[in-house]
């Protein structure tokens, strides 16, 4: 299928690794113009370096800038002040017992999670509404559906992004514009990998992921971690021509985590 991106311009937040890196990869491979963005020149040197070597002719361009602070957000807006597609990937998490979530730690995950995409889709959405045409794609997670107790600041962010995505939707009503929000499940990236190690230290990592999967996803209908490449796939579809018809929706590709029908 032709998803029409040759040639469209793609901002992917925090995409010099883990489901980020692996969306720049998908969006190059359908001949966007990706622009590949890291806190330091050397993460995102490398990220470009790797997209590069497997995306033969990939059209790559390199920001540097901490979009999870209003200053950050600022200079991807100066450095680049007109895109095509904005994909609001940056996030974090930290597994912490509710009863020993800080003010500060509730602020700093707001900071990062909430106002990146909120200050970027804020600028952006001008121009795509300019145009007629243009995506916003927001990163959430299944943890916006069933809130993970050991993430409860993540997992309240994470439904924080259905809503803005939902009301940024509302402005686009017949512009060809859409801003829709993905929801990943637990996926198979670097940092989840140490996370998952780190909860069982003693085991190969094979068989942690499986204990994990099991004890902490039971509900997970493909019984495993999802390939970042997987998430990838779908985001790259919302972002394209096809996909028009997509809009204000939470599209979740979750394994199956959510045991329910909407």
């Amino acid at each position: 299928m032709d998803l029409q991106l040759e040639g469209r311009k793609a901002l992917v937040t925090a995409s010099s690794s883990g489901i980020g890196q692996e969306i720049a990869r998908a969006l190059a491979r359908e001949q966007a113009i990706v622009i590949v963005n890291g806190r330091s020149r050397a993460v995102v040197d490398a990220a470009m370096a790797n997209i590069a070597a497997s995306v033969p002719g990939a059209r790559l361009e390199a920001l540097v800038a901490d979009n999870g602070s209003a200053e950050g957000c600022a200079r991807t807006i100066a450095e680049v002040p007109d895109v095509d597609i904005l994909v609001n990937n940056l996030g974090v998490y930290e597994a912490v017992p509710f009863r020993d979530t800080t003010d500060a730690a509730w602020h700093r995950i707001f900071e990062i999670n909430i106002m990146s995409g909120v200050r970027l889709s804020r600028h952006y959405i001008g121009g795509m509404l300019a145009r007629g045409k243009g995506r916003i794609v927001f990163i959430s997670s299944e943890a916006a559906i069933t809130p993970a107790p050991e993430l409860p600041h993540y997992s309240a962010t994470k439904t924080m992004e259905l809503s803005i995505s939902r009301n940024l939707a509302e402005l686009t009503k017949g512009s060809g514009v859409t801003v829709n929000a993905v929801l990943p499940g637990s996926t198979r990236t670097e940092g989840v990998k140490t996370f998952v190690q780190n909860l069982f230290p003693e085991l190969p990592y094979a068989e942690a992921e499986a204990r994990f999967v099991r004890e902490n996803r039971s509900t997970s209908l493909i019984a495993r971690l999802i390939d970042p490449a997987e998430v990838a796939a779908t985001v790259a579809f919302v972002c394209s021509g096809p996909a028009s018809a997509i809009n204000g929706a939470a599209v979740r590709v979750d394994g199956g985590i959510v045991r329910t029908v909407f």
